[in-house]
């Protein structure tokens, strides 16, 4: 278990609460300036690095964490083109960055502590869905993966897609168990 999502389920047995969901409305980066946490400790903004004349700019950007009462700051990741960002709870950021026309990827950053963040891609789940489940995301060449929101350590996620596997598109609701690093999808046949 990481660091930080033992000292999370410490901070959450001490106080007797129980982990609830206060999720923020999701916004996108660069176009949005800050997203604030649902506490008014922490906000989180795009930075724009200074660059000389010979650089290739203009797609590239860093999504920064800010303490508001202390003034530090941590980098999260940089992305390219744009970033969608909300707060689940105070002490979870779920970030989702598209990262091409074809494909993105799901993270989650701890506010609390800097460790790395939780990462799903394609790639990532090839390893973790059932066997049924792999050819859609291996046939297809558009899979996004977008995150939602955590909610008592779990990670809720939409895969979906279309390609040659499925012309018509799939879509799945997916729950991803952040401390046993096992996934669960179902198959949402209403969205597509």
């Amino acid at each position: 278990m990481r660091p930080w999502r033992i000292m999370l389920c410490l901070v959450a047995l001490i106080a007797g609460l129980r982990v609830q969901t206060l999720a923020s409305p999701f916004v996108v980066f660069p176009k949005a300036s800050e997203l604030v946490s649902p506490d008014g400790q922490f906000a989180v903004r795009s930075v724009d690095s200074a660059h000389s004349a010979s650089d290739f700019v203009g797609t590239f950007h860093s999504l920064w964490l800010f303490e508001l009462a202390t003034g530090r700051a941590r980098k999260l990741c940089d992305y390219l083109g744009v970033a969608s960002a909300a707060w689940s709870t105070s002490d979870f950021l779920v970030v989702t960055q598209y990262v091409s026309k074809r494909t993105s990827r799901a993270l989650v950053f701890s506010a609390v502590a800097a460790e790395d963040p939780v990462m799903l891609d394609k790639t990532t789940l090839l390893r973790l869905v059932p066997a049924q489940l792999r050819p859609a995301l291996r046939e297809n060449d558009h899979v996004f993966v977008e995150g939602s929101r955590v909610e008592q350590d779990i990670l809720h996620l939409t895969v979906w897609g279309y390609g040659q596997h499925d012309p018509n598109g799939f879509r799945y609701r997916c729950d991803y168990a952040l401390q046993e690093g096992t996934i669960s999808c179902i198959e949402d046949r209403g969205s597509h």
